[in-house]
């Protein structure tokens, strides 16, 4: 059965706010809720940039059914791998055991600001790969040593684990990055619905006779009952998200991000971000994801504005048109 979540995007909402959400959209029926995890927000006008592990934290005590997961952290830069396990075992524990820890190879616009270089993307794959081997060889709770190419760990522990390990999940957006990660995660993370990645991740995963794996997607919306103000609205927030993740991975300031969308029209972000009212053009839009092969996909509410009246008013309809319309298995 497709599971739908909810996204506590971080970039648009202050803490107090994105818990807030986060009750209200496990009190509406979703499956699950994912967490950015940034140090910037992507355009000034968003506003806000709030620690995400303290978010999920109290997400974590303020809910009790709902799936957690971070979409996604960085384990390489900002964060070392070692600080990035105990985080994810700590909330594994408080929430008993419903968070996935969601890794991807970062972005210039977050990982910059510790002062250590923004690397080409084959290095970055490397760092990404190192990582996830120190996290999964501390979640299993041992003592470990590690001297790789990029990190080092010195006697480090785990002394706070869930019952069962915290599960990994990936971002990938090519066949590079397939081959890298499908047999180290669980489950695959991607931003596109592309069938190709589900298919070679599939593929993967069966030589190695590895277990099935979630497919976790992501879309952003902008439900409004007034369609002008949503699309003004997605055009002011979200007019970034059209530019392509090798533009967004490697632009490193809010303004550079404003500069490149600088000529994005209103009408190029309707193409891709299903504006207004009109609940079954969301349907339409999310179905690109299950057609693919997405297990999971969790809806981005773009602005702070009108997040309330789209909890409200629009979320526990739009759920029911889903799921009438998802894949049953």
């Amino acid at each position: 059965m497709t599971r739908f979540g909810y996204t506590l995007m971080t970039e648009q909402s202050g803490p107090k706010a994105l818990v807030d959400y986060a009750v209200a959209a496990e009190r509406i029926g979703f499956d699950f809720e994912v967490s950015s995890d940034h140090y910037f927000p992507w355009l000034d006008s968003q506003g806000h940039s709030p620690y995400a592990w303290t978010v999920l934290g109290a997400v974590a005590q303020a809910t009790e059914r709902v799936d957690l997961m971070t979409y996604v952290t960085c384990p390489t830069i900002r964060y070392h791998p070692a600080v990035v396990a105990q985080k994810a075992a700590t909330l594994g524990v408080l929430s008993d055991g419903r968070f996935t820890l969601g890794l991807g190879a970062g972005e210039n616009l977050n990982e910059h600001v510790v002062g250590r270089g923004w690397p080409a993307v084959d290095e970055r794959h490397g760092l990404l790969v190192e990582a996830v081997d120190i996290i999964s060889e501390l979640f299993t709770g041992e003592l470990l040593s590690y001297r790789g190419e990029y990190f080092q760990v010195d006697s480090a522990r785990l002394w706070d684990l869930p019952a069962a390990p915290v599960e990994i999940g990936i971002a990938v957006s090519g066949a590079q990055s397939v081959a890298s990660f499908a047999t180290l995660a669980d489950h695959l993370v991607a931003t596109e619905p592309k069938p190709e990645l589900v298919t070679a991740w599939d593929r993967a995963r069966d030589a190695a006779e590895l277990p099935p794996s979630r497919k976790i997607g992501q879309i952003p919306i902008c439900w409004d009952t007034d369609h002008e103000r949503a699309l003004t609205r997605a055009h002011d927030q979200f007019r970034w998200s059209g530019l392509g993740w090798p533009v967004n991975a490697n632009l490193p300031t809010t303004q550079a991000f404003a500069s490149a969308s600088a000529f994005v029209r209103p009408e190029d972000v309707a193409e891709s971000i299903p504006c207004g009212p009109d609940l079954d053009a969301i349907v339409d839009a999310v179905s690109a994801y299950w057609e693919a092969g997405f297990t999971d996909i969790a809806l981005v509410q773009v602005g702070d504005e009108g997040q309330q009246a789209f909890l409200a008013q629009a979320a526990e309809p739009l759920l029911r048109k889903l799921r009438e319309a998802a894949p049953a298995d």
